[in-house]
């Protein structure tokens, strides 16, 4: 079990440079008749996939961006480009109060073409890494992985979203809170009987978790705004 706000792999990276199917319950990997403890194998381990290619996607362009540095947001562009994302809906439940006079901050995350876009600013006349952006937008789109299910949330500041998700027992699960900037983003993933998979409280909107769980169950996913303005982000699944 981790959970990554940034991904020690980047630096090698710049230089080198659905929703799941429906919950079944008659699948082999039942829940103990009288299960205890967290779901969650706390010794297995996976192969990261299309979702932690987003979430360090996101980490590097963030990164890329602090520091003016054309190539990492190329990066960051191709590897987000890389993944093919199915939009889909989720059970939500969201509390609070939402605080007068917010802002309403940006609309959506950042997505691979507007990463493309700022790349190719931030490159200037540079011509080899102009180059290096025209020769990625004519490949933009080719060979894309699937396997990420994504849904939208636009979240006001001083309230709580709460989504249920499923993950099937002895399968690696990836998940993971994409924010769009523009506040700070709490996350707290839970299973069923309230044992704690995964917890978040950096000063990041931007939140990775990954794990094994030890039957087929339901979790659930809290995300907190605790910043002054609207927040949308994506919570994505694989």
């Amino acid at each position: 079990m981790t959970l990554k706000a940034l991904f020690p792999a980047i630096a090698t990276i710049v230089l080198v440079a659905f929703c799941l199917p429906a919950f079944a319950q008659t699948t082999t990997t039942e829940a103990p008749v009288a299960a205890k403890g967290p779901n969650v194998k706390s010794s297995a381990t996976g192969t990261k996939g299309a979702v932690a290619t987003l979430a360090m996607a996101q980490d590097l362009y963030t990164l890329g961006m602090a520091n003016k540095d054309a190539l990492a947001v190329l990066t960051a562009a191709k590897l987000a480009g890389s993944v093919e994302v199915k939009q889909v809906e989720r059970k939500k439940d969201t509390k609070g109060t939402e605080l007068a006079g917010e802002d309403e901050g940006k609309d959506l995350p950042v997505d691979a073409a507007t990463m493309m876009a700022l790349a190719k600013e931030l490159a200037g006349e540079d011509e080899v890494l102009a180059g290096l952006v025209e020769d990625a937008m004519v490949e933009a789109g080719r060979g894309r992985v699937g396997g990420v299910s994504s849904t939208l949330s636009r979240l006001p500041a001083g309230q709580t979203d709460t989504w249920e998700v499923s993950f099937y027992g002895d399968s690696y699960a990836e998940l993971a809170v994409v924010g769009d900037g523009d506040s700070n983003l709490d996350v707290l993933v839970t299973d069923e009987n309230g044992n704690t998979i995964c917890y978040d409280v950096s000063w990041s909107d931007k939140i990775y978790c990954d794990f094994v769980p030890r039957w087929n169950g339901y979790f659930y996913v809290t995300v907190q705004n605790n910043g002054a303005s609207r927040n949308s982000y994506y919570l994505m699944t694989n």
